[in-house]
Parts: C-alpha cells; sequence; structure tokens
C-alpha cells in the first residue's frame, strides 16, 4: 500500500511539473473559472497518460515547493463533477494528506487520476467558462494545451511512475510510528484505533456528547494510517461513529435552525469496507432532508442578513442584535435558499470576503455552508 505522505514528497523533491504531475497552491471548484481549470487539468492529465496514474499535489508554493497546505477539502462527490462534465471521463480520487508541521485544519491535497487503460480521448463534454465542449487537452511539459486528437496516444511515463510510487511503499515502521503519532497529538479527545482485515489501521478521536441516548463525536479526526489519509475532519460537525470487523462509517450531522431553535439534520452517510484482498472502497450516501420554514418568517430574516451585509459592504458598525445575527448569517441564507429564495445563494456569496474580515469564527461558519451547500448541490 502507498504511503500518500511518502509519495507527495517524492513528487516534489525529484521531479518538476511534467506530463504526469501538476501542482498548485489551491483549487476553487466553486467558481466557473476556477472548475474549468479543474476539468482541463484532469483531462490533459489522462489523455497524456492512458497506462499510468497521474496526480495533481495541491497546498505547494510553485516557486519553492513549500508545503503551505490547504483547507480540509471532503468533496466525496467530485467525481459527480467530472462525470458531468467530461466525456470518457477517468476515475479520479481526492484525499486529504496531513503533514506534521501544518495546522490541525491544514492538509495538502492529492489528486489521484487513474489510466483508463483503453486509449479513448477524454474531452470536454459541454461549455465551460472560456472552453468550448469538445475541446480536447493534452500535457506539454507543465501545461495542459488544447490540440487535436488524431494523434498518437505514447505510453511514455509508466515505467518512472511506478518506480516513484514503489518509493512510497508503507512499511511496519511507517504503521506504528503513524498511529503513536496519533494517539499522542488526540490525547484529550478520547483517541481510539481500530485494525480491519489484518492490514488496514483506522484511528479516530473527537469529544463526545450524548444528545437524548443518541452519542456524538464532535471535533473528529480519522485517518487511515496505512496510507496516511486524513478520512474525516471537522471542528463544527456533529459525527455518529460506528464499525464492525468489515466496515466503518461515519454519519455527519448540521445543526439547522431559526431563531435559537435548532435541530440536528443527518447529512451524509459514509461506510469505509475493508475487503480481504487488500483493498478497500468507499461508500456515501447522502441522507440530508432540508427543514422546511413559514414564507413569512423567511422573508423577516432574509431581509435582516441583507441589511446585515451592506452593513458590512459600507463599513457601517453593527448594533448588538446585528452581532447576534450574524454569527448565523451563513446558516440562515442556506435555509432560506433551501426553501427556494434563490437570489440567497448569491447573497451568500458576495458576504464571503466581508465575513472572513469580520471574524474567524463566523467565516469558519461559512466554510461550513459552503461544504454543506456542495454536498447537496452534486448530489
Amino acid at each position: 500500500m502507498i504511503n500518500k505522505r511518502l509519495l507527495i514528497k517524492n513528487l516534489l523533491a525529484h521531479n518538476d511539473e511534467n506530463s504526469f504531475y501538476d501542482k498548485k497552491r489551491k483549487i476553487d471548484i466553486g467558481q466557473k473559472e476556477g472548475k474549468a481549470k479543474f476539468l482541463k487539468h484532469i483531462c490533459a492529465l489522462s489523455n497524456s497518460n492512458p497506462n499510468n496514474n497521474s496526480y495533481i499535489v495541491i497546498g505547494v508554493d510553485d516557486a519553492d515547493n513549500a508545503i503551505i497546505g490547504v483547507d480540509f477539502f471532503d468533496d466525496s462527490k467530485i467525481q459527480n463533477l467530472i462525470n458531468a462534465y467530461l466525456t470518457n471521463p477517468p476515475i479520479v480520487q481526492y484525499e486529504n494528506i496531513p503533514f506534521p508541521h501544518l495546522p490541525d485544519d491544514k492538509v495538502v491535497g492529492l489528486v489521484t487520476i487513474r489510466p483508463k487503460g483503453d486509449n479513448t480521448i477524454t474531452s470536454l463534454r459541454k461549455n465551460i467558462w472560456k472552453y468550448y465542449g469538445g475541446s480536447v487537452f493534452f500535457r506539454d511539459g507543465s501545461m495542459s494545451m488544447p490540440k487535436v486528437f488524431d494523434i498518437e496516444i505514447k505510453d511514455t511515463n509508466s515505467s518512472l511512475v511506478s518506480q516513484i510510487e514503489q518509493h512510497a511503499q508503507n512499511n511496519i515502521e511507517h504503521t506504528l510510528d503513524g498511529v503513536f503519532d496519533f494517539m499522542k497529538a488526540r490525547e484529550d479527545f478520547n483517541p481510539q484505533y481500530k485494525v480491519f482485515k489484518e492490514y488496514f489501521v483506522v484511528c479516530w478521536a473527537g469529544l463526545k456528547k450524548v444528545v437524548k441516548d443518541d452519542v456524538f463525536f464532535s471535533r473528529v479526526d480519522i485517518k487511515l494510517i496505512n496510507e496516511q489519509v486524513r478520512l474525516f475532519y471537522s471542528n463544527l460537525d456533529e459525527v455518529a461513529i460506528s464499525y464492525d470487523d468489515d466496515t466503518f462509517k461515519i454519519i455527519e450531522y448540521v445543526s439547522l435552525g431559526l431563531q435559537n431553535s435548532y435541530k440536528y439534520y443527518p447529512l451524509e452517510e459514509t461506510i469505509f469496507c475493508f475487503e480481504d484482498n487488500g483493498s478497500y472502497h468507499i461508500n456515501s450516501q447522502l441522507l440530508f432532508q432540508p427543514p422546511q420554514y413559514d414564507k413569512k418568517v423567511l422573508h423577516h430574516i432574509y431581509n435582516t442578513n441583507n441589511a446585515i451585509l451592506e452593513k458590512l459592504k459600507k463599513g457601517i458598525s453593527l448594533t448588538k442584535t446585528d452581532q447576534i445575527d450574524i454569527k448565523n448569517l451563513p446558516a440562515t441564507y442556506l435555509i432560506c435558499y433551501l426553501n427556494l429564495f434563490h437570489e440567497a445563494i448569491d447573497k451568500l456569496h458576495q458576504a464571503k470576503p466581508y465575513l472572513k474580515a469580520y471574524n474567524e469564527s463566523v467565516y469558519s461558519a461559512y466554510k461550513d455552508t459552503l461544504r454543506i451547500l456542495r454536498k447537496v448541490k452534486y448530489s
């Protein structure tokens, strides 16, 4: 099994950006431009590597390869995005890889594009941003370039990629060190571990809370130690955890409501299934059913949010009531949108720079709201 942290180190240490490897400081698939550029790179790497994996490393400074990290990105629906926009799409996996020197909420993103193995060409299915449907991209050195596709696809990278992946193989020392490091770092959050199929080691930790006989965990951190992959991380969510000899299951809950009346709503169920043959797969199912509210009440809250946003834009000081309401502004905009206030989503996006400047906790709530929205949208 490949240790993904070692794989990233090998990619950074021995290779400039090339036809099987790209690096980015960050990506933004919430906007059309960022989404289009991400799809372009996936398309180009897939076409340029018909018989071997190719990679995008996210959270690395272009100038000196410094590992700066990005926010934890738990978008399990990224394959849905790729399937929607690409013809003959490859299988793509996004993983969050922790590094010891990074803060807890920062990881390095590793995108693995797996070979199709059938020499079919991947192309854009439809227009997006400035790229036209039908466009085909290949890697030209470190660049993803549009090209005509009546060319011979050559296998020039398989041997080199195989060597890099072999140098990143895990061993018992790496696994034991990973378990010990996790147990020590999370000693205040009831750390636990379990071995599945005599091979896979999952560690998890979180603050336990009992609500009406239901057990939830917050500040949850879950890692697959063998591969040095962070499976889940959140300071905000409430999570239910269960497992048996073959599976490890988490159900994410979100707390939503109006006027200090909040309920837990299940968001998504994710099951990690471990096989006897040394492989595993992940099954995710969206469970979220948005709460419905009286339209008159929502109109009042929507207008209140808009007034606060206008004050932020104009630099007007917030009243004490505004300071309380702004904490719920991202979530209430989301509720309005889910209750068919279609303009609420535009207001939410407009609020980003002002909430970021206001304070960290409000901006953190904003990012969590976008994560919920992204999961619902891609499903």
